[in-house]
């Protein structure tokens, strides 16, 4: 039963939001809160710790670390980036994807909260996965989420890092899925796929994007594409001895950041890649297996903007 616009759903939010404030904000204990909100102590940890998992509740730190600003500031005009930001690293965990997953997110936050409509692009991967979970729950209707890949394997199950409709479901946004596999079995059969006027319109909207988030994937038998199933390793290790440095959005590219003309290249089914010179896209990514792939792409301005965290950056800056 519900009353009005409320649901048992909101009810369960706007208690952990309270328990949430309660704990965080107000610095009672978890047995105060229990005794505030008339709940079990069980229920109160429950609360808050709902809280922090459906992202009513944000950690930020306000004052700016020195190394992180001079290595967004290097990174800039090395490569002449129309954005840049780079977080702390975990000494212990230098592939940790937290903090860039936060920080894409403040920054997705930040166009959603135009009254104006946007279109938001998104690749797939770990760390746009990441970024999305990290978004809190909004209304934005204006908008418009687009994919621009396939989220289909060749057998038609779905691919497990598809961003698309998990942060159109969180902000209450219009949603595009790309709705073909990431590869097709060939030419002929690419050319029919393409052909679909829901295809066209997807593809149409993707190049029109006011921001574009992609991840990088590296080219070696560790590479995403090998690890989700997309190509054997002998095909990648063809890719490689071609030439391949990376990949965005499955488009494979050379050391220059160009893309190869190869018969790889020629079945895959995703938006072909926006010129960053007119558009924003920013690569969401850390690690030094993407170093590489990373440094390709910034020298054939495939992006002209990057979320990474210290390690990473300090790698970038020492290949330059």
């Amino acid at each position: 039963m519900t009353v009005g616009r409320f649901t048992p759903e909101t009810t369960r939010l706007d208690d952990a939001a309270r328990a949430g404030w309660l704990y965080y904000v107000a610095g009672n204990t978890q047995d105060e809160i229990a005794k505030k909100l008339g709940v079990s102590r069980q229920t109160a940890q429950r609360l808050v710790a709902m809280a922090v998992s459906e992202r009513l509740v944000k950690v930020r730190i306000d004052h700016p670390i020195g190394r992180c600003m001079d290595l967004s500031g290097a990174l800039t005009a090395a490569y002449d980036l129309k954005f840049c930001e780079v977080v702390p690293s975990d000494p212990g965990a230098p592939g940790l994807l937290t903090g860039v997953a936060i920080a894409a997110a403040a920054e997705l936050e930040r166009v959603l909260k135009s009254d104006e409509p946007k279109i938001i692009a998104l690749g797939t991967g770990r760390a746009l996965k990441a970024t999305v979970d990290q978004l809190p729950r909004m209304a934005c209707p204006q908008h418009s989420i687009v994919s621009l890949l396939g989220n289909m394997m060749q057998d038609g199950s779905a691919t497990p890092y598809n961003a698309t409709i998990a942060m159109a479901e969180r902000v209450g946004a219009k949603h595009y899925p790309y709705p073909l596999p990431v590869l097709a079995r060939d030419e002929d059969e690419l050319r029919v796929l393409l052909s679909q006027q829901a295809v066209r319109n997807t593809i149409a909207l993707g190049q029109q994007a006011d921001l574009t988030l992609v991840g990088i994937g590296q080219m070696n038998r560790t590479a995403p594409l090998v690890v989700d199933g997309f190509v054997p390793e002998n095909e990648i290790d063809s890719l490689v001895a071609a030439g391949a440095a990376g990949e965005i959005t499955s488009w494979v590219y050379d050391q220059d950041g160009h893309i190869i003309d190869c018969a790889f290249n020629a079945r895959v089914a995703s938006v072909p890649l926006p010129k960053a010179v007119e558009r924003r896209v920013i690569a969401v990514a850390v690690g030094e297996a993407k170093v590489t792939a990373f440094t390709a792409a910034l020298r054939g301005r495939l992006v002209n903007g990057l979320i990474t965290n210290e390690a990473t950056a300090e790698l970038l800056l020492a290949e330059r």
